[in-house]
């Protein structure tokens, strides 16, 4: 009959008999205990009990309500250790009972459903990332002539590389507008200071130069101004002649 508990070859190592259903014959999942003491799993007593009213091992009546859960019963088995249940698929792991689950859900074995919407295959979780780079039906791919464009499932027919790239060159070539007249501005700007630059260095050359010959031509105008200056001090300042006094 169809069993409600553990299947033995789950195990690393074969389990206890005592923790083994009589009506599975597999080990106990979620025990209960009957008043004659007989343990099966809760499932399968059920089950039995909905067709006969007896103990499966010794005929003796039962009532539902008599039953009681094993839960010391039920975490000691929780400790067993178990194969993953991808064991023939390659994983190495064995981990407590209790475990198993967490250990499934990040199992790189796992078959796990392809994400994308239209895809039907199932692929280990490890090697997901890869089968969506290649996936038909995926949401979105690179270009797979290289042009670097991400596509869509419905713009993988009409796409066209040359339009694409022709198109990424003139949103680039829009962008940079702004930034290119800028540095134009900028630079008639600095043409014009360099201008003005020019011609007041120009002007200041100039007056310096002239300032220079005056300079210069000072000194010799009063050297030649001095002999003269001194010939008439000498006519000036002559003695003049005694005359007798008649």
């Amino acid at each position: 009959m169809c069993g409600g508990g553990y299947d033995l070859n789950l195990f690393a190592s074969p389990p206890d008999s005592n923790f083994v259903c009589s009506v599975c014959h597999g080990v106990l999942k979620r025990p209960a205990r009957l008043p004659c003491s007989h343990i099966f799993c809760k499932k399968c007593i059920l089950r039995w009990l909905a067709r006969q009213k007896t103990c499966p091992c010794c005929r003796k009546e039962v009532k539902r309500k008599k039953i009681v859960p094993m839960n010391k019963l039920r975490k000691t088995i929780g400790r067993l250790e178990v194969k993953c249940k991808n064991a023939d698929a390659g994983c190495i792991v064995t981990c407590p009972l209790a475990h198993r689950k967490g250990h499934q859900d990040s199992c790189p074995f796992e078959l796990t459903a392809c994400p994308n919407e239209g895809c039907t295959s199932q692929v280990p979780r490890g090697t997901l990332a890869e089968h969506r780079q290649h996936c038909q039906q995926g949401s979105q791919q690179h270009c797979p002539l290289g042009c670097g464009a991400t596509l869509d499932p419905a713009e993988r027919a009409p796409h066209n590389c040359y339009r694409e790239l022709h198109n990424a060159w003139s949103a680039c070539q829009e962008r940079r507008r702004p930034l290119l007249l800028s540095l134009l501005r900028r630079v008639r700007w600095l043409h014009q200071a360099t201008s003005v630059v020019r011609r007041e260095l120009a002007e200041l050359s100039n007056f310096l130069e002239e300032d220079t010959a005056l300079l210069e031509g000072a000194p010799q105008e009063e050297a030649e101004a001095a002999p003269e200056g001194n010939v008439g001090a000498e006519v000036v300042g002559e003695p003049r002649a005694n005359v007798p006094c008649k």
